[in-house]
């Protein structure tokens, strides 16, 4: 048999692909080989990875920052951290303010975003303004909030202003007060970021179910329970997330307001390893509190997101 030049005989033994010609063209031009990514890769291993790796190893010596010469000390800076009542202490500070920052943010900004959510004509201003703080630097905040909380600044001044003398306090100053003090000012300066993303997800329920609900006879605080509530499940897992993780590694806010004092009284993970590395020179151990504070925000964050994505499916 004669073929022309254009055709050509079938092959029995590779079964034909059932895709049109044209889609696994198309499919061949849109996507790009893999090493395209290979230089990114390569710097994220060179700048991330390789320091990571290398700092873990520090953790188990005791290098002073300096000193080319340090010594293999194994487990020793971990055993002299759960002995360390300022490393526990701050363990502790660390995981309260972590919760708290999550608990009450998240509470604030959710009641924030269910009110500017209304017919009310101010709610875009309202808006804007709840949300202004968060796009204040950190450290700015802290420090305009460290001259308002002071003992002569204007919280006080206000409060004998409106004959409240006996409330007056040292709130930066007070062991009893300075850590709820950081909380307040890191809520008033983040409550309107959880307030966005809580509004994206109310925004997003459709109209029609809460008529419904309302038809059935659903009052409002029924209709945000059982109709509202598990439709935000999404803005819940994202507010939720990022104030864990955020709350764990706090320090701007800390150190500018209080330094971790009075005394210890506010030191956090983050401030302590400050202190140790920068301060009394012991990097080996600073190190080894970091890694510490690595394996808090890992199995807090994947625990979280477990629950919080298993709640999501279950309201899917």
């Amino acid at each position: 048999m004669t073929l022309a030049p254009h055709e050509q005989l079938p092959d029995h033994d590779r079964p034909p692909d059932p895709r049109p010609a044209s889609a696994r063209v198309r499919r061949a031009r849109t996507t790009p080989p893999w090493w395209f990514a290979l230089p990114a890769l390569l710097l994220f291993a060179f700048v991330v990875l390789v320091p990571s790796v290398r700092g873990v190893y520090y953790a188990f010596t005791d290098w002073d920052g300096l000193d080319p010469h340090f010594s293999f000390v194994g487990l020793g800076n971990f055993s002299d951290m759960f002995r360390d009542s300022d490393a526990v202490q701050a363990v502790w500070h660390t995981l309260l303010i972590a919760v708290s920052i999550t608990v009450i943010q998240n509470a604030v900004g959710l009641g924030l975003a269910l009110g500017v959510n209304t017919a009310i004509k101010s709610r875009n201003v309202l808006r804007v303004f709840l949300f202004a703080p968060a796009v204040i630097t950190p450290i700015v905040t802290a420090y305009l909030w460290r001259n308002l909380l002071g003992p002569d600044g204007a919280v006080n001044s206000l409060l004998g202003a409106a004959g409240l003398d006996s409330w007056q306090q040292d709130w930066l100053g007070s062991p009893r007060l300075a850590l709820w003090a950081v909380v307040g000012v890191i809520v008033w300066q983040f409550a309107g970021y959880s307030m966005v993303i809580f509004l994206a997800g109310l925004q997003s329920v459709p109209k029609e179910v809460h008529e419904a609900a309302a038809i059935d006879g659903a009052g409002p605080v029924r209709r945000f329970w059982s109709v509202t509530r598990p439709l935000l499940a999404p803005a819940f897992t994202i507010n939720l997330m990022l104030s864990i993780i955020g709350g764990i590694k706090l320090f701007d806010q800390v150190y500018a307001l209080t330094g971790g004092g009075p005394g210890h009284a506010t030191d956090t993970l983050s401030t302590l390893i400050y202190k140790d590395a920068f301060t009394l020179g012991e990097f080996g151990y600073s190190i080894a509190l970091a890694v510490v504070l690595t394996i808090i925000v890992a199995v807090f964050s994947t625990g979280e997101y477990l629950v919080l994505s298993r709640n999501e499916r279950a309201a899917s």
